[in-house]
């Protein structure tokens, strides 16, 4: 299977990339980073399948259509593209930047859609093809310290729920990836406890199986992800009593 990562220089995107090219698949990945991802393909070097670097900055569309143009004549159309490039910034009140803000949406959100404008329509003409995009249970409610991630990865759960049932229908896959915290250079910035952390092998493999067996969204830790989509569920006065005990002042 020929696939596309993009944030595959480090953390959750790195491992699946490198469980993908074990296992025998082309894959082709991308991040801004060309030295990490030429460290990639070292690492992989021995593994049955092949990797394809592509440096790449998803917030400028030119080079988004660029490289989705050059990847396909290198290593021929994907038939799976993992949109998994994102980033975090914590913020608070006291700080409030809309910059930030900015920053956020443009790498996360805006990035998946600068390459599904290129990738939908390539994939409309073959009537095949699967696409999964990596959000996150922040997206499911607002949490104190993270309005700009939460937000972000809250517009690609609205994006995908409203791109799938027209999809469907042209023989294009979608999914929705929901991972909970996993330990990766991004969450290592995090000052706070999370719960069922998992180890970013274990993460790769579980977005893996979920993604074989075709599942609109896909999420893990089960326990810690069915407990997050609770919350959807609260009144917004117990939930809001409850985060409130995640604010930190000063």
């Amino acid at each position: 299977m020929k696939i596309w990562i993009t944030g595959a220089s480090s953390g959750l995107g790195r491992e699946v990339a490198k469980q993908y090219v074990r296992a025998g698949h082309t894959v082709c990945v991308s991040a801004r980073s060309a030295d990490a991802l030429t460290a990639l393909a070292h690492e992989c070097r021995e593994f049955l399948g092949s990797v394809h670097p592509f440096a790449l900055d998803v917030t400028a569309p030119e080079q988004v259509a660029d490289i989705w143009s050059r990847l396909r004549a290198d290593a021929g159309c994907p038939e799976l593209v993992i949109l998994n490039a994102g980033t975090s910034i914590p913020d608070s009140v006291l700080t409030f930047d809309r910059q930030n803000f900015a920053d956020i949406m443009n790498v996360n959100y805006m990035g998946a859609v600068n390459c599904l404008h290129e990738i939908i329509p390539t994939f409309l003409r073959r009537r095949s093809g699967r696409i999964a995009v990596v959000a996150s249970v922040a997206g499911y409610r607002g949490l104190p310290h993270a309005a700009a991630y939460c937000a972000s990865k809250s517009a690609l759960i609205s994006l995908c729920e409203s791109l799938q049932p027209e999809l469907v229908t042209t023989g294009v896959g979608l999914h929705l990836v929901d991972p909970g915290f996993v330990r990766t250079p991004l969450t290592d910035k995090n000052e706070f406890p999370m719960p069922f952390l998992m180890e970013v092998e274990d993460a790769a493999a579980s977005m893996i199986r979920g993604l074989d067996h075709g599942r609109f969204e896909v999420t893990f830790p089960k326990r810690f992800t069915w407990l997050v989509k609770a919350l959807r569920f609260l009144p917004f006065g117990i939930f809001l009593r409850l985060t409130r005990n995640l604010v930190r002042t000063g």
